[in-house]
């Protein structure tokens, strides 16, 4: 089950059955694997993407960035993974889809951030 001790309990006394409350672990973990595809799909067939990273040296608020690859995976609500460009990459800690065009990845050691990215740069 997803839902730690308290958050069972807490249900629970909300009036959830145990069934209820598995069931809507179930969504959960389903949910998240849903994210996960979508982030991909996102990072699909894209070779460009821009975003909002604060990088060092830049005098631009948008920062463009060729795309190798990402790579995801799921464990209940925990979404994880890597992030490749071109020359580096990063650890993906969380994500979630914004719009067709823009996805917000947190993202872990070097970056400790949470990141925008777009097929449209306006759109940042």
């Amino acid at each position: 089950m997803h839902f730690d001790q308290r958050t069972q309990r807490a249900l629970r006394e909300a009036g959830l059955s145990t069934d209820e409350i598995d069931a809507t672990s179930e969504r959960v973990v389903e949910a998240t694997a849903e994210t996960a595809e979508a982030i991909e799909d996102f990072f699909d067939g894209v070779d460009t993407v821009h975003s909002d990273m604060d990088i060092a040296h830049s005098a631009s608020d948008i920062v463009e960035h060729d795309v190798e690859y990402v790579d995801l995976y799921t464990h209940a609500a925990d979404l994880r993974g890597y992030l490749k460009f071109d020359g580096w990459g990063v650890y993906v800690e969380g994500g979630r889809v914004l719009t067709d065009e823009t996805v917000e990845l947190t993202l872990g050691p070097t970056v400790h951030d949470r990141v925008r990215f777009s097929t449209d740069p306006e759109s940042l």
